[in-house]
């Protein structure tokens, strides 16, 4: 359903020939960013039909002035371009923004796109080729972050982890290993996935889209070339989303997805983080917790951690041990690259299998 405010328009309203990229780009008050990122849709090499679908989101600069400046440009290029939007006193969300660029486009393949970043020439293309063999997959790549020096850690995250990896650290506090800015899938994937949550700022759509995702058995694959200048910036949407609300998706989504395969496990780490997170389990998963492990050896000598808020009685009390002497399978409260390495040295002289033998939660 189209918002109030204007009507989509299609460019060259004759009938056509079926479009195979949309790519997905919703606006709110983009104008600092938007001729820069509307200049690579059009330096795409990506030798099918594309089209630009758009969808303004009550923005109150001047970001309508420069679309309709870009969509000459575009389409004299032979890129079709829709326009759709709402001019109401208040943005409706990002993700109400993405569903509704994408109801009004209708390539066979989604390529989707943030008003601050930057597609470098062959995105559309090297993506568009790993869709067609991965039907079912979301679609990745690697990035290069502006500011170079913002997020270190989480860009070297991004962009290193092993393809198995893809699945397997989908629990930390990064979110979606293959990130939203970055994403490409068929139409008929989303539609069996989707459609994105439209709860407005505060609630991280691409996070619950991607938690859905695997529930339906969806892949992921990156395309291991830097395809996104991904910028980094205070007015961020993901900068609304609280911590906590983040916290209570990835819990909810580990003790549904890892959790039933496990009869017992061990918390990594008997300090502030491994004892929250074993706080936020349900009494059955808190069941299966048999022991924290650690190094620090003030808390291994202390023996156990009390939980004293429990309405059990008696409070449960949990060995804390040193790593060497607990059992795997581990929930890996520790977050990594952050001890020059001391920790994942120690997680690999246990020679472990991550996924079958620990999981991160940091």
């Amino acid at each position: 359903m189209q918002a109030s405010g204007y009507t989509a328009v299609a460019a060259l309203g004759q009938a056509r020939a079926p479009v195979q990229v949309s790519v997905i780009l919703p606006v709110h008050d983009a104008e600092p960013w938007l001729d820069e990122c509307l200049g690579s849709v059009l330096q795409q090499d990506f030798e099918g039909s594309m089209e630009l679908s758009i969808f303004n989101d009550a923005s109150k600069d001047k970001s309508m002035t420069i679309i309709e400046k870009w969509k000459e440009k575009l389409e004299g290029s032979g890129i079709l371009v829709v326009i759709g939007g709402h001019d109401s006193p208040s943005p409706r969300g990002v993700g109400y923004s993405k569903n509704q660029a994408i109801a009004q486009s209708s390539g066979s393949y989604l390529c989707f796109l943030d008003s601050d970043d930057v597609m470098m020439p062959q995105r559309v293309r090297l993506q568009h080729a790993a869709a067609v063999r991965h039907p079912t997959s979301i679609i990745g790549c690697q990035v290069r972050r502006e500011p170079p020096n913002s997020t270190e850690r989480y860009t070297r995250w991004i962009n290193h982890l092993a393809p198995d990896q893809l699945l397997t650290q989908v629990f930390t506090s990064n979110g979606p290993t293959v990130i939203m800015p970055t994403w490409f899938c068929s139409r008929a994937w989303f539609s069996h996935v989707g459609p994105f949550d439209e709860g407005g700022r505060g609630v991280p759509e691409d996070l619950l889209f991607f938690h859905e995702h695997l529930r339906k058995g969806g892949g992921l694959v990156r395309v291991d070339q830097s395809l996104l200048l991904y910028r980094y910036h205070p007015g961020a949407a993901t900068h609304s989303v609280l911590e906590t609300t983040i916290w209570t998706h990835r819990v909810r989504f580990l003790e549904e997805w890892a959790l039933p395969h496990w009869a017992t496990f061990t918390i990594w780490n008997a300090g502030r983080q491994g004892r929250r997170l074993y706080r936020s389990l349900t009494a059955g998963s808190r069941c299966k917790v048999v022991a924290f492990c650690d190094v620090d050896e003030n808390k291994i000598k202390k023996g156990f951690y009390c939980y004293e808020d429990s309405q059990e009685r008696p409070k449960p009390r949990v060995p804390v041990l040193h790593f060497r002497a607990a059992q795997p399978p581990f929930v890996i409260c520790v977050k990594l690259d952050l001890t020059g390495g001391a920790f994942e040295d120690n997680l690999r002289s246990l020679h472990l299998q991550e996924g079958r033998d620990f999981l991160h939660f940091s």
